[in-house]
């Protein structure tokens, strides 16, 4: 039965509320279901496609497929690999150039600031735990007569100066070509020149070092050159604004095709998972015989990504850390099948500012500076890894050469490539910088396909938790700036207020207007 109420002696009927008993209704258990499987849908296929892989390449591997064929049977894998590598480019520059744009200078300084902080103290106290475990467990000790030939791995040598090394790093940075920086990078070759003779007339030779160009995107030098481009962009005021929009506009296509590139991963994910058990030689050898190295590196990952990140984010934000990693599922499922910081990078950004409310200002910002310069899971297992190779030639390391190492893998790993096997490369600098042998590199190299996996997911993780506490301090400093501006507004108010009424007590005509309003009628009649 309709209410009626009256306007204007009307009768009119009054508004039903049709909705309230259809938000008081409980779902049923068939709607709750249909409702997170709707949400969770990609989650669940990108884990089940893991699973599958799992099942899928045990099943293969029974029937001894030639190399041609295995390289038939990952091609779905390699092209998931090739979409993610295609959309790096963009996605990094792109983001960073209107992220650095949409923040204010004092903002830009102060979010870089906290977060080259915060890379820092998280990447030195992973190389901290490393280092330790390393001691503890003493992965090398009882394994002198471990080496290359006994597992029949090819030897892998490097004779790059530890010098040299680092200033690749600072070249790097400021590319001289920047369409060669996306397909390229700078590194430091050694040619051998004739210097003069020797006091007997033999030829002396010296090692003299020249530039050459290696294979592989110039990543650092990229973002260095869309940020300062972007704070650039933002300088020029109305006369950037279309530039700007452009790149906003740029940014926001690319995420769309990463959107439809994330309907891809579970398929890809099952095959690269798959071909890479396909592709396992004798894991039972491999394992037995690094089984106490690949067990401290993963410790020294399960450690510093389950407790001591957590505990950093809990630290500044005072919220439930897993809460909000339980909504980057998929991208952690990315990094651990692809290896790759660089190639998780698209589906990062989506899941943190989809799932976790991060300001886009802030994850386009960060995510890919952290992609590139934080890897705390690398330096977790390049320090286990440097210990190791000791233990193994059965050098006791002094507190100064322990220090070399804690020093040179937080600093090698920002200039560590975010593709799979990346950190082998630095790990060569470590063993130069405290003069041991870079001959069991290959040992290493090895079990990097097991140990990059949780080296990859920490290094992903500390990237997004980072982005969620820079999230964090922005709101923070948005709310202080609006109780200021509110306070200001109310000092305003009170004093506008206290002026009138000094001036309604002092003014003539003022008062005058007030006595004809306090006159009666009686009085205005005689008037008139």
């Amino acid at each position: 039965m309709e209410q009626k109420s009256e306007i204007n002696g009307h009768a009119v009927p009054a508004p039903v509320d049709r909705t309230s008993g259809e938000k008081g209704a409980p779902k049923s258990m068939r709607e709750k279901i249909l409702e997170f499987l709707t949400k969770n849908l990609l989650v669940l296929m990108t884990v089940s496609g893991v699973l599958v892989g799992v099942g899928l390449g045990m099943i293969v591997r029974n029937m001894d497929l030639t190399k041609a064929e295995m390289t038939y049977f990952a091609f779905p894998g390699e092209m998931l690999l090739r979409m993610l590598k295609m959309i790096i480019l963009p996605l990094v520059v792109c983001s960073l150039v209107s992220g650095a744009a949409s923040l204010d200078t004092r903002s830009l300084g102060k979010l870089g600031g906290i977060a080259v902080g915060y890379f820092l103290v998280t990447t030195l106290i992973a190389s901290g735990i490393g280092v330790a475990l390393a001691f503890i467990i003493k992965p090398g000790v009882g394994a002198g007569s471990l080496n290359t030939n006994s597992l029949g791995l090819e030897s892998v040598s490097s004779d790059k100066e530890t010098t040299d090394s680092f200033l690749d790093l600072a070249r790097n940075l400021f590319p001289s070509n920047l369409v060669a920086a996306a397909f390229r990078s700078y590194a430091t070759g050694y040619k051998m020149v004739a210097s003069g003779n020797d006091t007997n007339g033999t030829i002396v030779y010296q090692k003299v070092p020249v530039g050459t160009e290696a294979d592989g995107m110039n990543i650092l030098g990229l973002v260095l050159f869309a940020m300062v481009f972007g704070v650039a962009l933002r300088k020029l005021g109305d006369e950037g604004e279309e530039l700007i929009r452009f790149f906003n506009a740029f940014n926001e296509a690319t995420m769309v095709l990463v959107s439809w590139i994330m309907w891809y991963i579970p398929f890809g994910i099952m095959f690269l998972v798959a071909s890479k058990i396909v592709e396992m030689v004798d894991v039972v050898l491999l394992v037995t015989s690094l089984g106490k190295y690949i067990f401290a590196s993963i410790l020294g990952h399960i450690i510093h990504g389950g407790i001591i990140l957590p505990l950093i984010y809990f630290g500044f934000t005072r919220k439930n850390p897993f809460s909000f990693l339980s909504g980057l599922i998929t991208p952690f499922t990315t990094a651990f099948a692809t290896c790759s910081s660089s190639a998780t990078l698209p589906s990062m950004i989506k899941c943190v500012e989809e799932n976790n409310g991060v300001d886009k200002r802030i994850s386009r910002f960060i995510l890919p500076i952290g992609a590139t310069v934080n890897m705390d899971g690398a330096a977790i297992f390049q320090c286990i890894a440097a210990v190791f190779i000791a233990q193994l030639n059965n050098v006791e390391l002094n507190a100064g050469q322990i220090f070399t190492i804690l020093v040179t893998a937080t600093a090698s790993s920002v200039g560590a490539a975010g593709i799979p096997a990346g950190g082998i490369i630095t790990i060569a600098i470590i063993l130069e910088a405290i003069g041991l042998p870079t001959n069991d590199l290959s040992l290493m190299l090895a079990v990097d396909w097991i140990v990059d996996r949780t080296t990859t997911v920490v290094n992903v993780e500390g990237d997004a938790l980072g982005a969620g506490i820079l999230h964090h301090i922005n709101q923070q400093e948005v709310k202080k700036k609006q109780q200021q501006e509110g306070g200001e507004l109310a000092e305003v108010r009170v004093e506008a207020v206290a002026n009138i009424q000094a001036e309604e007590e002092t003014s003539p005509l003022v008062n005058h207007q007030s006595k004809a309003t306090e006159a009666t009628p009686e009085a205005i009649e005689s008037i008139l």
